[in-house]
């Protein structure tokens, strides 16, 4: 895990505007083999699209995907207090328990598509700040999120996936949202956790008065992250950053993390290029955010469970495009006629 290369806010924006393009040069190496497989063209339809996305980001015409890393964050956000999930805040010290003792969906998952597995809690002593009377975050708590996010990508990592767990983050999600894509509060939120009408009305309110809190917020996606997010958000950030510093593919999660995801979008435009969406949530709003962000769901299989469950599951279709691509045998090598 490599340190980070900034200190200050300034210093991740400069990171951001200095991100390295895909390989050309083996994207259309990768094209070229793809046009001599046996198959019809385009038969594989998307697997196709993604082995030669993956292709051109690692830098090799016939890659393969053998260290899928997913990273689950966890932290504690101050709007919790408030009433706005169906859980109590001391729940997320407990879910992070359940991940590193294996009990979690997210190890089964992980152990079935054969990816690694890192928990990291943010502080969760230390929940961030009531966003609807100000900043969540200052600046040196925000980079420092940044930073963990960041140097918790492993060296030798070549397919990343990250998630969450933080009672109260759907609430933040949603301010981010509101914040950077506007509309009206309402538009965001949704039942998270399973909250009631009331506090799903109340969501609706909290959600719309930290924005009144924080007006800056919609002016930029960083600060709309330091402002509106949590400390497990900003990581995601961090470490969806890291991963496009060394060329590495990243598979995006439900609602939250393409909040932090969006954040990075509206920060530097080009800063998704490396990223999929991995599935389609059921959390209403997530499809706003990935029109925005023009990504088309691999999976929609109605979950809402977070903890980096969904873009977990999408490693196997990732990895079954990658192997048809790299292993199936050209027209040549199988001595089949082409068309």
């Amino acid at each position: 895990m490599s340190q980070a290369p900034f200190s200050n806010l300034a210093e991740f924006r400069a990171c951001l505007d200095a991100m390295p393009a895909m390989d050309a040069d083996a994207r259309r190496a990768a094209e070229d083999h793809n046009a001599q497989l046996t198959k019809p063209p385009g038969a594989l339809g998307r697997l196709e699209e993604l082995a030669i996305w993956y292709a051109g980001w690692r830098a090799e015409a016939t890659p393969q995907v053998e260290n899928a890393q997913v990273v689950v964050f966890a932290g504690n956000h101050g709007v919790a207090a408030l009433g706005v999930s169906a859980f109590p805040a001391e729940v997320t010290a407990q879910m992070v328990m359940n991940f590193q003792h294996g009990g979690a969906a997210i190890n089964q998952i992980c152990k079935s598509v054969g990816a690694s597995l890192d928990v990291v809690a943010l502080e969760l002593d230390n929940p961030t700040a009531d966003f609807t009377r100000g900043p969540a975050m200052n600046e040196e708590a925000f980079v420092q999120a940044l930073q963990t996010g960041w140097q918790s990508v492993a060296k030798d990592t070549d397919l990343l996936v990250v998630g969450e767990m933080g009672i109260a983050n759907t609430t933040a999600a949603a301010a981010i949202a509101h914040a950077l894509l506007g509309g009206s509060p309402q538009d965001w939120v949704g039942r998270g956790t399973g909250v009631s009408d009331a506090g799903l009305a109340l969501k609706a309110t909290v959600v719309g008065d930290g924005l009144k809190a924080n007006t800056e917020a919609a002016q930029d996606g960083l600060a709309a992250l330091r402002c509106l997010g949590g400390r497990e958000v900003a990581a995601m950030a961090g470490a969806i950053a890291a991963a496009r510093s060394r060329n590495i593919p990243v598979i995006l999660d439900g609602f939250i993390c393409s909040a932090a995801a969006l954040a990075l979008h509206k920060a530097a435009p080009k800063a998704l290029d490396h990223c999929v969406a991995g599935h389609l949530s059921q959390e209403g709003a997530h499809g706003k955010i990935l029109n925005a962000l023009d990504k088309t769901p691999l999976l929609n299989l109605d979950l809402r469970l977070g903890e980096a469950s969904g873009g977990a599951m999408a490693i196997a279709i990732l990895k079954g495009a990658v192997a048809c691509h790299s292993g199936m045998a050209t027209f040549a090598q199988a001595g089949v006629s082409e068309a």
